[in-house]
């Protein structure tokens, strides 16, 4: 046996023993009559990167944004079932969802820098939740280098962020999110809007965040998914069809739902 196999073998047996820190539980997702996420169990496991894959409209993005209640936003949308971290209950009324929003991040499809200087980006969120001013310059340089930012950026903090590429601004968002402090980082779609160079950057630095972070990220490129994940959670139609290591499910999938996304043959 190579040592490569071996290696591989040592990862894999290491992730099905990982700890689990989110756990979903017969979730349930509507958008007013519309069941878009159907009884829906899946654990996300500590320092683990989770892919989401599966068609347009089948509930991933729905279920991702569910984690960290940014459905509350949404008047029609109502969720049934647990939302386990740890031994909380994130659907809980009694959740403060500001708090909950700080501790799991998330990044959108699309760049949403603030129209503010790089600097004001990174200590808008640190300004509404009290942390001391002395420590922002640390906060902001120990963010932007997590995301592979700093050096590209350090000379012109004070710059708007609008005036920096696409990629640049999507790991401004990461930096962003990182400057809290968070224990999972929500991905939704984060390099579709990418050039291939700045789609690698982000996917090299998703990579290098699971070594501290919880990752869940959504993408349609399969590509994507088999390089940076660990596991691989397949949707379709409002249903999680199956969930295994990355590998596993693009070389020999439990489902023929599975295979035949994978393969091409809908989707």
């Amino acid at each position: 046996m190579s040592t490569l196999t071996v290696q591989k073998e040592v990862e894999q047996t290491e992730m099905m023993t990982a700890p689990t820190l989110l756990k979903a539980e017969d979730i349930n997702i509507y958008y007013g009559e519309n069941h878009a996420v159907k009884n829906l169990n899946l654990a996300v496991h500590r320092n683990e990167i989770l892919a989401l894959i599966g068609p347009s409209g089948c509930g991933k993005s729905t279920f991702l944004r569910s984690i960290n209640r940014m459905n509350d936003l949404i008047p029609s949308a109502r969720v049934t079932g647990n939302m386990m971290y740890e031994e909380v209950n994130l659907l809980s009324d009694d959740v403060n969802v500001v708090a909950l929003r700080k501790e799991i991040g998330m990044v959108f499809q699309k760049a949403n820098p603030f129209p503010k200087s790089i600097y004001d980006n990174l200590t808008h969120g640190l300004r509404f939740h009290g942390v001391p001013k002395k420590q922002w310059k640390d906060i902001v340089e120990e963010s932007l280098t997590k995301a592979a930012l700093w050096d590209e950026v350090k000379d012109r903090l004070h710059d708007s962020a609008l005036e920096l590429s696409g990629g640049q601004q999507q790991r401004l968002c990461i930096a962003r999110t990182l400057a809290l402090k968070p224990e999972v980082i929500l991905l939704d779609e984060p390099a579709s809007a990418l050039d291939p160079i700045a789609t690698a950057k982000v996917e090299e630095l998703m990579i290098e965040l699971k070594k501290q972070y919880t990752v869940v990220v959504v993408t349609h490129n399969m590509q994507q998914a088999s390089r940076v994940s660990d596991r691989t959670a397949f949707f379709y139609n409002g249903e999680l069809i199956e969930t295994n290591p990355t590998e596993k499910l693009f070389s020999n999938p439990d489902h023929k739902q599975t295979e035949a996304y994978i393969s091409g043959r809908f989707g």
